[in-house]
């Protein structure tokens, strides 16, 4: 089942929030990103994609909808978060497009320092969780540990100068997020879907394609709230990251990126 968003024929923003097993929070969280996007002065769209969830997080989702025609949603296989966006931003019909965690562990609001940026030329808006003016709100130590030694390993292979790649709050032109999501290599049709929630760095093959074709990137300080129920499992991610960064590495080498 699929509701397609409403109003505006063609909406400034159209802002993706990939869901697995969100129900506790995604009402939540879709009533604050509505409330707010209903206060800006641009048309807006938000594509919730549900990631195969087995709890109620489609029905929360549909209920939201309901309430609000500028919400749609999409009920997806269970493939992992790469996936769901790549399938959000196939369906985004926004100027400006955007994913956004369903936890909102950057808030909303964020948006208000990133739409400007566009004006001034850049192409992709990145949040980042470090630099001036970052703030990583109740984050374990070891967790922001294992984050900078997994970020000196992606600036050695692929990202050199960029020190977050992994926020999830990414905001891009409209035309430039089509055409990178389309060039990804990594996860696939034709990869075998994961067991359980599957957290990827498919943002380095994304920035990594961003750079490389020549898009101005701007990395945007967040307040970056840390939650304890997050769906990141820290030995089981940790190595499947790695493995991505080889994998973006090896097909660069191979010279698959055009």
């Amino acid at each position: 089942m699929e509701q397609q968003p409403g109003e505006t024929p063609t909406p400034y923003l159209s802002l993706i929030v990939p869901a697995y097993n969100e129900g506790a929070r995604l009402g939540e969280s879709l009533r604050a990103i509505a409330d707010y996007l209903h206060e800006q002065p641009y048309t807006w769209e938000v594509l919730v994609v549900d990631d195969g969830s087995t709890d109620d997080t489609f029905a929360v989702a549909d209920t939201a909808a309901a309430r609000c025609p500028r919400i749609a949603v999409v009920a997806n296989p269970h493939r992992g978060k790469a996936y769901a966006v790549r399938s959000g931003v196939a369906r985004a019909r926004g100027k400006i497009v955007g994913f956004t965690d369903a936890d909102l562990a950057t808030p909303i609001a964020t948006l208000d320092r990133v739409i400007p940026l566009f004006a001034e030329g850049y192409d992709v808006v990145i949040g980042s969780r470090e630099g001036r003016g970052a703030v990583r709100r109740d984050e374990p130590f070891y967790r922001h540990l294992m984050g900078r030694v997994f970020n000196a390993l992606v600036q050695l292979l692929a990202l050199p100068g960029i020190q977050d790649s992994q926020c999830g709050f990414k905001i891009l032109r409209g035309p430039v997020a089509r055409e990178l999501f389309g060039a990804l290599l990594l996860y696939r049709e034709d990869e075998p879907p994961p067991a359980g929630p599957a957290v990827t760095a498919f943002d380095v093959e994304l920035l990594y394609l961003a750079r490389r074709r020549g898009y101005r990137i701007a990395a945007v300080p967040v307040v970056w709230q840390y939650v304890a129920d997050s769906k990141v499992d820290s030995v089981r991610d940790s190595i499947r990251n790695f493995r991505d960064v080889v994998r973006v590495r090896y097909n660069a080498l191979r010279g698959r990126y055009r």
